[in-house]
């Protein structure tokens, strides 16, 4: 096109469910990053709209032409107004196993697979240490609810060997994701403001944390083309920042920062009752997650210290 520059057409399927609590939060900002960076960005969402396809139209008419997949779907996991049931744990496993197992079907029949497809899961899958580091090479095997989750989720995103031939599949596991407009912030950030946030449990735990603009970046770098070969087996890069910190000093920085106390501690046991111990184990204990392969990526992030991500948040 003469004057201007020519882009190549990108259309990228990106997968939110919106299911209420910090359901799209990331799929908002992965959205918005593609669009400034000149893609064309499709939603596959439960009701039809403009820019959107549906999961049934999907299942029926199969996966549209697209250079990039990605799967963001899952029921909000923190959701405070749903108790630690069955029914809650059930639909935890469909909302991300279901999903992707449609979408991975819809890449493997289409007669022109995307050259990149993207699985977004969660550290679950490391079991909590205070000492040992996990970088995306560490060998896991399921111990809890959560780390049975992520295998389930991640093998059900496998594509026949045919499709992996063509198709470059990807993993990325984040931590907390931190932002202004959802995620685990918007939970945490009131208590704060009321002076009596404080540490969770023994405060002792890592924390893994990454900011949801690095997460969504960190994703749109899994999509850009490589010299790469497909393999049988996904890439995985570790979605968190390159600085550890522990729930204390998360929570330290954070009250430092909105000039608010942080000295009333929450027990561990207060959080079982209320959330679950099967699930508090996501606030009271923790991994020290290394980000090595993302790093090897090349890729740059914008909130490397955990300081320079919450005076964004918080806007100081």
């Amino acid at each position: 096109m003469p004057g201007r520059k020519l882009l190549a057409r990108v259309m990228f399927y990106i997968v939110v469910v919106h299911l209420g609590g910090g359901t799209g939060f990331v799929g908002r900002e992965l959205t918005k990053l593609l669009k400034q960076k000149g893609h064309e960005v499709t939603v596959i969402s439960r009701q039809a709209g403009p820019g959107k396809i549906t999961w049934a139209d999907l299942e029926s008419g199969g996966l549209p032409p697209c250079d990039g997949a990605v799967n963001l779907a899952g029921e909000n996991i923190m959701n405070p107004l749903r108790w630690w049931n069955d029914s809650y744990k059930k639909d935890l496993f469909t909302s991300r196993v279901d999903t992707t197992k449609t979408l991975a079907q819809a890449i493997a029949s289409s007669p022109s697979p995307p050259h990149t497809w993207v699985l977004v899961t969660g550290v679950a899958c490391y079991r909590p240490s205070l000492v040992t580091q996990y970088t995306e090479e560490s060998d896991w095997t399921p111990f809890d609810l959560l780390s049975r989750l992520v295998k389930e989720w991640e093998g059900a995103a496998k594509l026949p060997d045919e499709t992996a031939k063509s198709t470059r599949q990807v993993v990325v596991r984040p931590g907390a994701v931190l932002g202004r407009d959802g995620g685990a912030m918007q939970q945490m950030l009131t208590p704060f403001w009321f002076g009596v946030g404080g540490p969770l449990g023994s405060g002792r735990q890592p924390f893994p944390w990454i900011h949801v603009s690095d997460l969504a970046g960190i994703i749109a770098h899994a999509l850009e083309p490589t010299t790469q070969l497909p393999s049988d087996q996904p890439v995985v890069l570790n979605g968190v920042a390159p600085t550890q910190v522990t729930n204390y000093e998360f929570t330290k920085e954070l009250g430092r920062i909105m000039h608010r106390p942080t000295i009333i501690p929450v027990p561990g046991f207060a959080l079982d009752c209320l959330l679950g111990t099967e699930r508090a184990v996501i606030l009271t204990q923790g991994q020290k997650v290394v980000p090595k392969r993302t790093l090897e990526s090349g890729f740059r992030y914008q909130f490397s210290d955990i300081s320079a991500a919450l005076r964004e948040i918080v806007g100081s």
